[in-house]
């Protein structure tokens, strides 16, 4: 005898309801569907579940013995299906997850929580170039990155942003500002700002480089670099200031260096991005991690 899991749901709803009309409404189906879901389930167990009139529903004595009995049954075949829904989208496989410049903090608390609450899914993180926050996703080697902001990319996804922090001007200890506490982004003009080279698209490379103050006074463009290293070795050389969140500043301190904290810029920020073709339970898993 097959299984009809449909004339057990309407049995169940009916037992609740004792109403044919909000049974039919409950359930989407017209009240002549749930009547034939009816006669035929009491087909199947041999006698009737219901005494109906004009008036009233009302389960018999085999209805009730039925519904005692069906009611724990139905609620852990719902588990499984549940559970087996669960297993399904759950972060299984590898995920991998690339990241511009040192993994800071956030990043590594959500890498090991997401791995001891998905041990089904192996995470591996590698670096990506400075100067290149896009190709490794272009490329399929990586799953999702760890990017700097701004990100305008009409095939990538961003999700959550985090780690914001303020922007400093790392200089050499000769520069003429080094001394000062602070600086506003004003001061920036006439000096010279190290920048990221190819293949990071424009728009990233001129935020994180602006060749103009917030009132459009000139900065000028310095040597262009492909890492953060790069960088801070021609800030040593004298050969001009760069801008760097506080946060890096403070993990790639240098003697020779200082970094000054800047006013008037928008701050520094990192964000989840992935392929719009390719948002896996893993890497929505991740990014939910991120957001806790």
């Amino acid at each position: 005898m097959a299984l009809e899991v449909r004339e057990l749901e309407c049995f169940l709803v009916l037992a609740d309801e004792l109403h044919f009309g909000r049974t039919a409404e409950r359930l989407y189906l017209s009240q002549s569907r749930v009547s034939q879901l009816l006669q035929s389930l009491e087909r199947r167990i041999g006698g009737r579940l219901f005494d109906r009139t004009s008036r009233r529903v009302a389960l018999t004595p085999l209805g009730k013995e039925f519904l005692t009995s069906l009611r724990p049954a139905y609620a852990a075949l719902e588990r499984v299906v549940e559970n087996a829904r669960e297993y399904a989208a759950a972060a299984k496989g590898t995920l991998r997850i690339g990241f511009q410049g040192a993994a800071s903090d956030e990043i590594l608390r959500a890498v090991s929580a997401f791995q001891s609450r998905n041990p089904n899914c192996l995470i591996s993180v590698c670096e990506l170039p400075l100067n290149d926050p896009f190709g490794g996703l272009r490329r399929r080697m990586i799953d999702a990155a760890v990017v700097l902001l701004p990100v305008a990319e009409d095939d990538l996804v961003v999700g959550p942003v985090f780690s914001r922090h303020p922007q400093t001007l790392a200089v050499s200890k000769r520069h003429r500002l080094a001394e000062r506490t602070s600086i506003d982004a004003e001061q920036l003009s006439g000096e010279t700002l190290i920048a990221y080279s190819g293949p990071a698209p424009g728009y990233w490379r001129q935020a994180q480089a602006p060749t103009q103050t917030p009132d459009g006074a000139l900065i000028h463009r310095g040597p262009e670099v492909a890492t953060l290293q790069e960088g801070l070795s021609l800030i040593a050389a004298d050969r001009g200031a760069m801008l760097i969140c506080r946060s890096t500043a403070a993990t790639n301190h240098r003697e020779d260096i200082t970094t000054i904290p800047v006013t008037g810029l928008p701050d520094s920020a990192l964000a989840l991005i992935w392929r719009r073709d390719e948002q896996t339970p893993a890497i929505q898993t991740f990014a939910d991690q991120l957001r806790t």
